[in-house]
């Protein structure tokens, strides 16, 4: 038994440990109690957003450094204001009991943490904190400062092969922050030995997104600190590093993998690096890395999330992971392996002869080989082309990029006061949609009959079809006549033939095997993207004026949330665009190959399909919109419109029933892909003034310039 001198010595350590702060329901209460809103609250500890507040009030996570003494000052003075009722003494000074300051068991939060399942999902849930601490012990005592407190909520279902979730952020002082509040003790001081714990003790990793796939490699995101732990510069030093984006061979961290016999994929040591050994039995042996400061979460796709505490962090890559996919690469890496994740090339199959089970091809992806494009589908530098000497021309099915010539504009819309301009919601996103691709290589065929169930690319003349000058052409990217014939996908040839005229296609490669490649694509971001502005207050059940106003202020509500918008919204125009994937370096030379036609997924022809389509469909709203109101559109970028309005809002000029209702046809205001959001107002003599220099008012409408979204 303790001696009584142990004890004391025991009891005196405990006193001199820095105060705790009362439990998270506690602190929310004594704000409200002196009428304090987050906002000015985070404003007093120079906070950039409420977010750090909320997560403070709900146990997410804890302040650190300076601002944990100002708030434990902060909450003490309040609690000398407003006691809890039935109390008499202030109660910030005693510490909180173990059992609610450091659980024994985690347990998962709700909101950005933790989202709750999508009701009706066969997806598996792929963000799952854990009910149970990793294999390995703690190797020290649980920090006060930076360990979110557990909240008790209605969990989702939990995989049991992964009982903390799909990933981690981990700082520099071992603590690797997860989904659902949950905190790791990581005692990793070089990149094997995290390798090592990732895959035998973390608990880490997420559950296939088919029953063919394979389980997503658990994700470990560096924070600065982390990455100086683990002997790896806090940033990329010099000319090479920076511009190749990875360590060089003989740095001494790429020694120890390499060492430790763990190998890096073709990308090397850089801000994704992917580190594993050959497959053994049913086991992957993989482990994703992240590392903030070396730009791995692109300002533009993930906005704000790089500065965020990491708490923080894993709840925004939490919820993308939930929805989306765990995070395996930039936004657009993400999107491609999306498509393979929810269409594996292969399934077992039994062998009628041996009775063993092998891999078979998975009808409906696009299999595990490579397929070279048709030449007028591939790009001038791909060898199909410099090879073949090919002459015949190629498929131009981009974005729009169109603007109106100031020679059509009638003297009754010069004199409009406001010019409006309308934004479709991932209109390459609702292109997707019942897509039929082909799956098989091209043949290649002469004088054929066009049938517009039938993907491909067709040589047709369509410059004898005339249409409204005041309209953009349907089949050209910057909206001008065809000249003569040129290479169309089966979208844009079948929007011809709706308009009412003959196609005579000269030749054509078609693919005899199709199908709708994309479908549980499109159906998992379409989810996520809807979810996602539901959480944010903009919501299908809205009519279009409360949603005008839930739009306007949506990324106010939870910027964090925002970011996962934000970051959905790069993962469809970046997937397309890498269907695509161009040379990259200044050694490369036409006719080599290039490493992304080494992927099934390099699909030229599947990108071209659904820029087709999504430019049809633009240009089918344009044509309607002339009919039904006979207003014009002065430009186009990519899924940005912009129209002249007599009034400063979209409920202004768009076509509506006599019972309130949209017209079918035109553009409507909503939150799902394909329908309308307000992009941005202007005076109408600002565009004006816009198109009399070329410059496209579409690009300025928001106030900035514009991304045009080309899908590369």
């Amino acid at each position: 038994m303790a001696s009584e001198e142990e004890l004391f010595a025991s009891i005196d350590a405990l006193l001199e440990e820095e105060p705790q702060l009362p439990p998270p329901a506690e602190r929310a209460r004594l704000r409200e109690a002196a009428g304090i809103t987050q906002a000015r609250l985070a404003e007093a500890l120079k906070l950039k957003s409420t977010q750090s507040i909320k997560n403070w009030e709900n146990g997410r996570s804890e302040p650190t450094g300076p601002r944990l003494a100002a708030y434990q000052r902060l909450l003490k003075g309040w609690a000398a204001k407003h006691p809890a009722p039935g109390t008499t003494t202030a109660v910030l000074a005693a510490p909180v009991p173990p059992a609610a300051r450091q659980p024994e068991v985690p347990e998962m939060v709700t909101g950005l943490s933790d989202p709750e399942p999508e009701a009706g999902t066969s997806a598996p849930v792929q963000d799952s904190a854990a009910p149970e601490r990793p294999a390995r012990p703690a190797a020290r005592p649980a920090s006060t400062s930076r360990r979110p407190a557990a909240k008790k909520a209605a969990a989702p279902a939990r995989d049991p092969h992964f009982p903390h979730g799909p990933l981690v952020v981990l700082d520099g002082d071992g603590s690797a922050y997860g989904t659902g509040g949950i905190v790791l003790d990581c005692p990793a001081t070089t990149v094997p030995e995290l390798v090592e714990w990732t895959l035998k003790e973390s608990g880490l990793g997420a559950a296939k997104l088919n029953r063919y796939g394979k389980d997503s490699d658990p994700l470990i995101v560096l924070t600065a600190a982390a990455a100086v732990k683990l002997g790896l510069p806090e940033r990329l030093e010099g000319h090479e590093q920076r511009r190749s984006l990875r360590l060089p061979e003989d740095h001494p961290a790429v020694k120890q993998v390499l060492k430790a016999k763990w190998q890096l994929t073709q990308r090397g040591f850089g801000p994704w690096a992917r580190i594993y050994r050959k497959t053994q039995g049913r086991e992957r042996q993989c482990v994703q890395l992240a590392i903030l400061s070396w730009d791995a979460l692109d300002e533009r796709s993930w906005p704000g999330v790089a500065e965020m505490e990491p708490a923080d962090i894993a709840g925004v890559l939490g919820v993308y992971a939930q929805r989306v996919i765990t995070p395996r690469g930039s936004t657009a890496v993400s999107g491609l392996e999306l498509m393979t994740a929810l269409r594996p090339p292969t399934k077992p199959e039994r062998d009628a002869e041996t009775g063993n089970w092998v891999s078979s091809y998975n009808p409906g992806s696009l299999g595990t080989e490579s397929m070279d494009p048709a030449p007028p589908e591939a790009t001038p530098e791909h060898p199909v082309v410099v090879q073949s000497g090919w002459t015949g021309g190629f498929l131009n099915e981009e974005a729009y990029q169109w603007v109106r010539s100031v020679d059509t504009l009638s003297d009754e819309e010069c004199l409009l006061p406001f010019a409006i301009g309308l934004d479709l919601n991932t209109a390459f996103l609702a292109a997707s949609a019942r897509l039929v691709v082909g799956l098989s290589a091209p043949d290649h065929f002469h004088n054929v009959k066009f049938n517009p169930k039938i993907p491909g690319s067709w040589l047709v003349d369509l410059s004898h079809i005339e249409l409204d000058p005041r309209l953009p052409s349907p089949f050209t990217p910057d909206g001008t006549r065809p000249t003569g014939p040129a290479w169309y996908q089966t979208h844009t040839v079948a929007y011809a033939q709706e308009l009412g005229h003959d196609v005579h296609p000269i030749e054509a490669y078609l693919r005899r095997e199709t199908g709708a490649y994309l479908d549980p694509w499109h159906d998992r971001l379409k989810n996520a993207y809807v979810d996602t502005l539901a959480d944010l207050g903009v919501t299908k059940d809205l009519d279009d004026r409360q949603f005008l106003a839930a739009m306007e202020q949506h990324k106010q509500i939870d910027p964090a949330l925002a970011a996962v918008l934000a970051a959905i919204k790069a993962t469809v125009k970046g997937g397309v665009g890498k269907l695509r994937e161009r040379p990259q370096g200044k050694h490369y030379k036409e006719g080599e190959r290039w490493p992304a036609l080494e992927r099934p997924t390099w699909r030229p022809d599947i990108r071209a399909a659904v820029i087709s389509k999504a430019r049809v469909n633009m240009h089918r709203k344009l044509n309607n919109m002339g009919r039904m109101t006979g207003l014009y559109p002065l430009a186009v970028l990519s899924d940005c419109v912009v129209y002249p309005s007599r009034g400063s809002s979209p409920l202004d000029f768009l076509p509506y029933a006599t019972s309130g209702k949209p017209q079918p046809g035109g553009f409507r205001l909503g939150p799902t892909p394909g329908l309308a959001k307000l992009e941005g107002v202007q005076e109408m003599l600002w565009a004006i003034d816009l198109m009399e220099k070329g410059l496209n008012p579409a690009r300025h409408i928001k106030g900035g310039d514009a991304v045009l979204d080309e899908g590369e």
